[in-house]
């Protein structure tokens, strides 16, 4: 397997466990993802030495088109009081993507750690 078609299906079972971590593993969501992962071959295939990036990119994507659609995800389970909001990636284009809550920074956990 080349090194683009590792760091999507890397990026996918990531993803994939935050989802289901948040209990919104659902049809509608896991087709989100694969429209993401079908959009990050292309880019991947085009700059190989991004595929670092994926994962990343691919937890941003469905964060983007869930938004659209159905509201926040993940939700920041560190901050109880006052409106709810969602974690962040960082770093946005780099190696290693973790969760960040966006009101205080704290980081919150690895891409695919949600659940643990």
């Amino acid at each position: 397997m080349d090194v683009c078609e590792e760091a999507l299906h890397q990026g996918r079972a990531l993803v994939l466990a935050d989802l289901t971590a948040a209990g919104a593993a659902g049809p509608e969501e896991v087709s989100l993802l694969e429209k993401a992962v079908t959009h990050r071959r292309w880019w991947s295939e085009q700059w190989p030495e991004g595929a670092a990036y994926v994962p990343g990119l691919l937890a941003q994507d469905v964060q983007d088109a869930l938004a659209e659609r159905s509201g926040r995800w993940p939700v920041c389970p560190l901050c109880t009081d006052g409106e709810p909001h969602e974690l962040r990636v960082e770093p946005e284009l780099g190696e290693d993507p973790h969760w960040v809550c966006e009101r205080s920074g704290r980081q919150v956990a690895p891409l695919g750690g949600l659940g643990s």
